[in-house]
This record gives C-alpha cells, sequence and structure tokens, in this order.
C-alpha cells in the first residue's frame, strides 16, 4: 500500500484514525497501531511481513540480553548477534545476486544467480532495530520491555517503508505517552497534503519529463545517444528535483502522520538546494541515513585504529551500497566520498570564503551530476551519458526537442525550482510579525491545502500504480 493512492488516503487512514481515537486507552490504541501497520505492509508483501515479524522479534530478545547482562560476555553477544541477523538479511534478500554476478564475471563460474524480490521496507527497518540494539549497548536509550510496544516502534506505517530512519531515541517516551493535540491535527494534515502535493502534482510529471528525455529504461534509454549536450544536463537537473519531490514528499507524509499520533519524527529533508558545499547538502538531504552512518560507522576502528578519511570512504561506500546492489550505487557513494575529503582537505574556512555565486555553481554541478550517476544502473548506458554530457556523442549543444519540452513545461520547472529553496517559509516569517500578515497566510493556507488535496486526487483518479522512488531501496 502507498501513501499517495485514494484508497489508502479516504478510506485506510480514515478507518484507521477513527479506531485510533475512538478510545483513549493507550494499550488499545497501541493495538491498532500494529494492526493497521501490520496490515498496510502485508498489502503489498503479504509473505514478508513473517521478516518484519521475527526481525522485531530477534531485537527485542536481544535488548533484553543486553538490558540484563550489560557489560558482560551475553550482552557482547547479543550485540552481535543483532547485527550478524539483520545485515545477514538484508544480504541475503539484497545483494546474494549481486555477489553471484561479480562472482562469476571474476572466477569465469557460471554459478546460479537467484532472483529474490526485495520485501518493501526491509532497509530501513533492519536500520532502525540495529540503531536499537547498539543504543540500548551503549546505554543510550532505555530497553523496552513490552514486546507489543517494541513492535509497533518496528512497524509504525508512517515510516514503514520508505523511512525516515527513526531511531528509537527519537520516540521511545511517545511510545509510553503520548497524546494529539487540535496544533498536531493541523499541522498533520497539512504536512500530508504538503507531501502529497509534492508527489502527486510535481514528482510524478518531472519523471515524466525525465523519460522523455532519456527514454524507458526497459528500451536501454534509447534517446540517450541522441541527446544535445544541454538536453543532458537538463535531463540531469530534472532526475535531481525528481527524486527530491518524490522523496522529500513521502518524509512529509510520514512526519505528518506521525503528528496526528502524536509521534515528533525528525526531519529528513531541509532545503538541500540550498546548500553551498557538499558536506552541508548531506546534511540537509536524507538526514536519518547520513547521521545513522555518521553515529554508527564513521568511527569504527581500520586496522585497529580510527582512521580519518578511511572511515570517510567505508562510510560513503556502505552509503552507495545501501541504495541498492549495483555499481553505479556504489560510484554514487565514492563520488560523494571524493568530493567530501576534498572540502575537508581544504578547510571549512576557505570552503566559506569561496563567492556564493561560484558556491552554488559548484554544488548544483556536483549535485546534479550526482543524480545522473544515480539514474543510470546500467554501466554502459551511465557511460553514454557521460559522453553527451561533454558532446562525445557527436551531437549538438541544443535541439529543437529540448527547447519545445522546456517550454510547454515551463510552469512546471519554475515551480520546482522555486519550492525546492526556502521561499514559502520565509514569505510566511515575515507575513506573521503583523496580526494582519498571520490571518492572510492562515487563511491562504487553509485555500492551498484544499486546493493541491483536491487537485491531487483527481490526478490520482487513473492511477493505479504510484510508487514513491525509495521503496525499492
Amino acid at each position: 500500500m502507498v501513501f499517495a493512492d485514494l484508497f489508502f488516503l479516504y478510506f485506510f487512514l480514515p478507518v484507521c484514525l477513527i479506531c485510533y481515537f475512538i478510545t483513549k486507552k493507550p494499550e488499545i490504541r497501541n493495538a491498532v497501531l500494529i494492526v493497521f501497520s501490520l496490515i498496510f505492509y502485508a498489502w503489498g508483501e503479504p509473505v514478508w511481513v513473517s521478516i518484519l515479524i521475527v526481525s522485531s522479534l530477534v531485537d527485542y530478545v536481544n535488548g533484553m540480553v543486553i538490558d540484563k547482562y550489560r557489560d558482560k560476555t551475553p550482552a557482547k553477544l547479543a550485540l552481535a548477534w543483532s547485527l550478524v541477523f539483520n545485515l545477514g538479511v538484508l544480504f541475503a534478500f539484497k545483494y546474494t545476486g549481486f555477489f553471484m554476478e561479480n562472482l562469476n564475471a571474476l572466477t569465469g563460474l557460471s554459478l546460479p544467480v537467484p532472483k529474490i524480490r526485495l520485501p518493501i521496507g526491509i532497509s530501513f527497518f533492519t536500520f532502525q532495530t540495529i540503531s536499537y540494539t547498539v543504543d540500548c549497548y551503549w546505554g543510550k536509550v532505555k530497553t523496552q520491555k513490552s514486546f507489543w510496544k517494541f513492535l509497533m516502534y518496528v512497524s509504525l506505517f508512517p515510516q514503514l517503508v520508505a523511512g525516515p530512519i527513526v531511531r528509537y531515541s527519537v520516540i521511545g517516551d511517545e511510545i509510553e505517552e503520548r497524546k494529539t493535540t487540535i496544533k498536531d491535527f493541523s499541522d498533520g494534515f497539512s504536512r500530508i497534503i504538503l507531501g502529497l502535493g509534492k508527489k502527486v502534482i510535481i514528482a510524478n510529471n518531472l519523471s515524466t519529463m525525465v523519460t522523455s528525455l532519456f527514454g524507458e529504461a526497459e528500451n536501454g534509454f534509447e534517446n540517450i545517444n541522441t541527446l544535445s549536450v544541454l538536453g543532458t544536463w537538463y535531463g540531469a537537473v530534472l532526475v535531481g528535483l525528481w527524486y527530491y519531490f518524490d522523496f522529500s514528499g513521502y518524509s512529509d507524509i510520514a512526519i505528518g502522520l506521525g503528528r496526528i499520533f502524536g509521534f515528533h519524527f525528525d526531519e529528513n529533508f531541509k532545503y538541500p538546494f540550498v546548500c553551498k558545499t557538499i558536506s552541508e547538502f548531506w546534511q540537509r538531504w536524507h538526514i536519518s541515513l547520513s547521521t545513522f552512518f555518521r553515529d554508527y560507522v564513521l568511527y569504527i576502528p581500520i586496522f585497529g585504529k580510527r582512521r580519518k578519511y578511511g572511515g570517510l570512504f567505508l562510510v560513503w561506500f556502505l552509503t552507495g551500497l545501501w541504495h541498492g546492489a549495483s555499481w553505479n550505487f556504489i560510484f554514487w557513494g565514492l563520488y560523494y566520498g571524493l568530493f567530501i575529503c576534498m572540502e575537508m582537505m581544504i578547510g571549512k574556512k576557505r570552503m566559506k570564503k569561496l563567492p556564493k555565486p561560484l558556491a552554488h555553481i559548484y554544488t548544483k554541478a556536483v549535485i546534479f551530476l550526482g543524480f545522473g550517476i544515480f539514474y543510470f544502473e546500467d554501466l554502459g548506458q551511465l557511460g553514454k551519458f557521460f559522453k553527451a554530457l561533454v558532446g562525445l556523442n557527436g551531437n549538438k549543444l541544443t535541439d529543437h526537442y529540448l527547447t519545445h519540452l522546456f517550454m510547454s513545461n515551463l510552469w512546471l520547472f519554475i515551480a520546482a525550482a522555486v519550492l525546492c529553496f526556502p521561499v514559502v517559509p520565509k514569505i510566511k516569517e515575515k507575513a506573521f510579525k503583523s496580526a494582519n500578515g498571520a490571518y492572510a497566510v492562515q487563511t491562504l493556507g487553509i485555500v492551498c491545502n484544499a486546493a493541491i488535496l483536491l487537485l491531487s486526487s483527481v490526478l490520482l483518479v487513473n492511477t493505479t500504480n504510484n510508487p514513491f522512488l525509495y521503496f525499492r531501496f
């Protein structure tokens, strides 16, 4: 089941809210969330819901062992088992085929390559349970004594299948006791509508433009051979905007749903395109993932010592690999690691002295080129993309089709380019300095929310499958 679906918006969610708020007993409310969360997951993955439950049970037990035998051998074994089990399950489902393919290529063997369907959200909920057991071992969180509360934490449907990676330390207290205020309702529904608009109105249309430029993946991105230089760069920019509005839209909906149920998830995106360094970009983009690797991987001793640059490249290798079992993702991760390493060597003070226009040109060029690397999973097609970027495919600087596509979608591109920067928050901030301005903004906000919800619902009428991009990760 997906958020951008009429069945979810107008049946599943209302029924869930009625069942949840019809009682004030925390135990029943928790039970409602568990039941609806498991239904939400099983709707698309009726078999693999068992993996979710087993994973929750394993790390619930590991947490209890760590708490009972703190600083003793059984606690260390429980932590080790948590890492082995979770990473083993993730490897088995996500990377077995990739490993066998590369083993065959290196050795000349013809070992069978399994085709395993990836359970939705496995990359997210395995990282959540890992963060819980590690934090329990480090003493950063109290061990959850109730399996049902722990299961609710892992399976909570707002963030289950595509993040953000919600750590137990963020919502542990709210699992025990929470309440929903009128402001939570208002802010939560506004955030849901905002995310829905990002996905349905902007991201889906941007994806159509990307396909019209590069062609279909099933056909080998047939247009890349004839695309002009500016057309290729424009396509890379569109991919970046598409991914931003799709994934940040999902995160907005997840955060909004959490608010309605009394949970306060951390932000996952903070207008990443305002960045003036690549390091800053990753402090604003997919924050829950970047902070996970920072806190749990960056300072791992390599060959017995904490190595500054070794840890950095390990983080970015794993960041790329986390996104998918394909070499382009690994190259994409190391690509960002290289630029962040370069910025570290230059130093923060020197980077800040870079003129703002030049800083923005540098960061946006790196970022959108990075999205191109991310988009083309086939290395042959990725090579053609690089050639097209600089005209080595023999094509012109620009072409008539690019002009037509740009002009016919001008308002969409302008809206996407403006809304990926904090223009609206700045306007609100200035307006709320006066009573009349605040009233006007609130009234306009209600009207805009109604219009976005109506337009999104109309656009979803003829849509049968509308998944978010990060479902596949």
